[in-house]
């Protein structure tokens, strides 16, 4: 009996094991392939055209923007769902999901039909001179709607997760709300949001929908690859992904390896 029961979990392990082996090829292969077949020639061609250097920098320059942004507008927004009751909390609660779910390129028609120079909220914003579409200023915004949301969910469950008991302690001793947000509840949540930080800022730099629709120049990377991939095929477009992904993996891992010495 024992040794049926024994055989029916290493059955049932070597199952999970495979299923794991079938979902690791589909997920990593794509990617090891792309690196792989790519040649150092290839490389550093697509390293020395100035386009592709330019829209690399664009890429990271606007994500880190739209990240400072999110951790400044997200954090509040975190707290408040985390923190407070209030009427249409949970619908709240659940729109800030939306941009996730939704196609991008849908949310990109979004932010034209707003943000545009002939919308209300865009052609106000206008006459200040804040024009949203082919600027950074579209591509900060694009980029924001999409990844913002992987800030703000993260942060409101590390934040959920602090022991309320500490929170009670600290007003029971005169603390103000202000004093033990930042006092405490910052400082206990600074790991999740940087964890959040990174889904963000990694989210953002892999925008392509929602930017090519609301601010298709300056070429941000993603964008100016469809534009090689359109104008020329695979050949053209195919080294530049490559090297995007070399340049993100590597602030990915040391973004991370920050992250892990926090603990």
């Amino acid at each position: 009996m024992g040794e049926t029961v024994k055989m029916q979990r290493d059955n049932f392990t070597l199952f999970l094991v495979f299923l794991s082996v079938v979902i690791s090829a589909i997920l990593f292969l794509p990617v090891i392939n792309l690196l792989a077949t790519t040649s150092i020639g290839q490389y550093i061609s697509a390293f020395l055209d100035e386009e592709v250097r330019l829209a690399i920098f664009l890429s990271l320059f606007t994500a880190t923007l739209t990240t400072i942004l999110a951790i400044v507008l997200g954090v509040p927004l975190a707290y408040i769902l985390a923190r407070k009751d209030f009427p249409f909390k949970e619908t709240i609660d659940s729109l800030v999901d939306l941009p996730i779910l939704i196609p991008h390129t849908v949310a990109g028609i979004a932010l034209l039909t707003l943000f545009g120079p002939r919308a209300i909220i865009g052609s106000a914003l206008r006459n200040f001179g804040l024009i949203f579409t082919s600027t950074i200023y579209g591509i900060v915004l694009a980029q924001f709607f999409v990844s913002a949301p992987l800030l703000i969910k993260t942060t409101k469950e590390i934040l959920l997760k602090i022991d309320e008991r500490v929170i009670k302690v600290a007003r029971t001793l005169g603390a103000s709300p202000r004093d033990v947000f930042f006092d405490i509840e910052l400082p206990l949540s600074a790991k999740g949001i940087l964890t959040g930080a990174i889904l963000c800022w990694a989210r953002a730099i892999s925008e392509f929908g929602a930017v090519i629709i609301l601010a298709y120049y300056p070429h941000t990377a993603p964008v100016l690859i469809y534009v090689r991939f359109e104008t020329w095929g695979l050949s053209a477009s195919k080294p530049i992904s490559a090297l995007l992904l070399i340049v993100t993996l590597s602030i990915f891992i040391l973004l991370k390896y920050i992250e892990k010495k926090s603990d």
